[in-house]
C-alpha cells in the first residue's frame, strides 16, 4: 500500500463513515481518529483508524440489535452487479439477511415471502420492471413499512416518462453509491433497535 492509500481526506473519511465532515473533524480533535495535517493545512486521516471505527460501529450495532437482523430484498437483473452487492454487504459485516431477485416478478415473490425491512431495486429490468413492481408493492398494506430504495442508471426524464415514483422513495444513481447505501442500512438497523 502506498503512502497515499494509507490516508484519507476528511471528505473521504466522512463518506466512508456515513457522517458529516464536521463530525470527522471533531473525532480527529478528540483523538477518536488518528490524523495529521499537510503543509497546506489539510487533514489526512489514517485509513486503518477509519476502518477500526467502522468495525466498532458495526459491532455496536450488532450488540444493540440483539436478535434483529435487517431483512433486505435486492432486485437487480445484472448477475455481476448482484455479486458486487453481495460482496459489499458481506464486507460491511452488518446484521443483514439478503435475498436477491433478477426481475420485478421474482422480487414480488421474495418480498411476499419475507416481508423485508428494505427493498433495493433497479428500475430497468426485463419482464416486470421496477416501476411495475413498486406499484404492486404500494397496493399491499402488509408491505407499507418496507423502505424502498431505487438504484438506477435511468435519468429523471425517463423516470417521469414511466409515470414517476411514489413520494418518499430515495433514488440513487448508478454506479451504485455503496457508502450511501450502507449509511441507509445502518440507520435502518438503528431505527429497528430503538
Amino acid at each position: 500500500m502506498s503512502n497515499n492509500e494509507a490516508f484519507l481526506t476528511s471528505r473521504a473519511a466522512a463518506q466512508k463513515l456515513g457522517v458529516s465532515m464536521r463530525t470527522v473533524q471533531l473525532w480527529v480533535e478528540s483523538g477518536i481518529l488518528r490524523a495529521w495535517k499537510t503543509a497546506g493545512g489539510h487533514r489526512r486521516i489514517a485509513r486503518n483508524s477509519v476502518d477500526e471505527l467502522l468495525r466498532q460501529q458495526n459491532a455496536a450495532i450488532q450488540v444493540e440489535s440483539g436478535a434483529h437482523v435487517l431483512k433486505v430484498v435486492l432486485v437487480e437483473d445484472e448477475p455481476i452487479q448482484r455479486q458486487i452487492y453481495e460482496m459489499k454487504f458481506t464486507e460491511w459485516a452488518l446484521p443483514l439477511d439478503l435475498v436477491t431477485a433478477s426481475n420485478g416478478f421474482e422480487g414480488l415473490i421474495e418480498i411476499g415471502r419475507r416481508k423485508p425491512d428494505f427493498i433495493i431495486t433497479d428500475l430497468d429490468m426485463p419482464g416486470m420492471d421496477g416501476f411495475e413492481m413498486i406499484r404492486a408493492i404500494g397496493k399491499d398494506k402488509e408491505l407499507s413499512s418496507a423502505q424502498i430504495v431505487v438504484v438506477t442508471g435511468l435519468n429523471e426524464k425517463v423516470i417521469i416518462e414511466h409515470g414517476g415514483l411514489p413520494a418518499g422513495i430515495p433514488t440513487l444513481n448508478k454506479p451504485v453509491p455503496f457508502e450511501e447505501l450502507r449509511t441507509m442500512l445502518t440507520e435502518g438497523l438503528l431505527q429497528h433497535n430503538k
